[in-house]
């Protein structure tokens, strides 16, 4: 019922929508007395405002045509090299350009596209043969395809590192941001302890919840506060039969949103009512600043139920890695067995995603390893998404990125 109202709902706001927009172009237009005097402007500013506010969104473009290499304008284009049912592997190819360091983004699996990760991407481009792990829409998945569970997302992870290995150097880099620091870091152990020849050179974490015992933030509180029982009752709705996955039960990306924003509600309206007052005054270029950022992050998509609640289980109830008895297929994940992957752990000094000390945690976890291959690095006055996109992840976050890969190439 809860997936059914909300489409319902998504519906009559698409109209709404689509009706405040036409009215913002009518009063806008240029033969229209006013588009210049009373109300007009300021009707018309609302109008766009609630429009973008309310517009149903897909699936966003990564856009990511060129980059500079050398001082060399490049051409780059996608490459989708390996196909599996919940998420495929894609490259950005440089077109001409040969050889450079292998590195694999993973792109949380937590409500959001891998496009949430454009400024990622964009970034590392210039130094790097970029892939990115690009996840599916959990309700675009047929039921015919199975479960997917963090089990399963290791699973990919493992998959994704041997495809790239067999395409060159046997070890690529991998760099997590936030929620896979865990399947990647229990991925990096599960490789190191078999000698696998496709284990990762360095593995950066970013603001990643390896320990959320450490500095709790509002996220690690939810998740604790609450049994287990409440969120399989609570937050699991059943994808309506109007979508490939019908059937599928899924942690709605909808509700994942709205949590999100109310965190921070404040700052969000905030940030809208700026909007309204650049377009209002004519200063469409603030705006659409604006407009961009809650374009991509207004575009959510499903995950699994069966991820999402053994996330809650391992990452935030149980802390299972830490406290050493996390498993993967029965297996114990023993951060003990990782001893030549270049560890780096990244924190924000104002993340309030994931708190100060958890992604370092997993510096402690990995006891064998040489203090030449772990470093830990935490970026002063930077929040959650600035580790990761905007100057100062460009300027400052990226080029301790670059350094430490450049420092363990082999």
């Amino acid at each position: 019922m809860l997936y059914d109202a909300y489409e319902i709902q998504r519906s009559m706001l698409a109209g709404a929508s689509a009706l405040a927009n036409f009215g913002a172009g009518l009063l806008n237009n240029p033969a229209n007395p006013f588009a210049y005097f009373g109300g007009g402007p300021v009707l018309a500013s609302a109008l766009e405002v609630f429009a973008h506010a309310s517009a149903p969104r897909g699936k966003p473009q990564f856009l990511l045509e060129q980059t500079m290499i050398d001082g060399k304008q490049v051409a780059v284009r996608e490459e989708i090299v390996l196909r599996k049912p919940f998420g495929q592997l894609k490259r950005f190819v440089r077109e001409g350009v040969e050889g450079g360091p292998k590195l694999l983004i993973v792109a949380p699996m937590s409500g959001h596209y891998a496009t949430l990760l454009r400024g990622t991407v964009e970034r590392m481009l210039p130094a790097a043969d970029v892939y990115i792990t690009d996840w599916r829409d959990a309700k675009l998945v047929a039921t015919a395809e199975g479960r997917f569970d963090l089990d399963d997302y290791i699973d990919y992870v493992i998959a994704f590192l041997e495809h790239i290995g067999g395409q060159g150097d046997p070890r690529p880099h991998m760099l997590a941001v936030c929620q896979p620091s865990v399947p990647c870091y229990a991925a990096a152990a599960l490789m190191s302890a078999d000698k696998h020849p496709n284990r990762p050179r360095t593995l950066t974490m970013m603001g990643g919840p390896i320990d959320t015992r450490e500095a709790p933030t509002a996220v690690n509180t939810l998740a604790t506060e609450r049994p287990f029982s409440w969120f399989e009752q609570n937050v699991i709705a059943t994808v309506p039969m109007t979508y490939p996955g019908a059937g599928r039960k899924v942690y709605p990306g909808f509700l994942q949103l709205a949590g999100f924003m109310t965190m921070n509600l404040g700052n969000h309206l905030i940030s809208h009512w700026e909007m309204f007052k650049h377009l209002v005054q004519g200063d469409d270029e603030s705006a659409d600043a604006t407009m961009k950022f809650y374009e991509e992050y207004r575009s959510v998509c499903d995950m699994t139920a069966e991820f999402y609640l053994q996330t809650i289980d391992v990452v935030f109830q149980s802390h299972a890695l830490p406290n050493g008895t996390m498993t993967h297929r029965g297996r114990l994940v023993d951060p003990g067995a990782i001893t030549d992957i270049g560890v780096l752990a990244i924190e924000g000094e104002r993340d309030d995603i994931s708190g100060i000390g958890q992604t370092k945690a997993a510096l402690t976890c990995a006891k064998n390893l040489p203090e030449a291959y772990r470093q830990y690095h935490l970026a002063e006055g930077v929040g959650h998404y600035g580790i990761f996109n905007g100057s100062k992840w460009r300027n400052r976050i990226a080029p301790v990125v670059e350094q430490w890969m450049a420092s363990h190439a082999g």
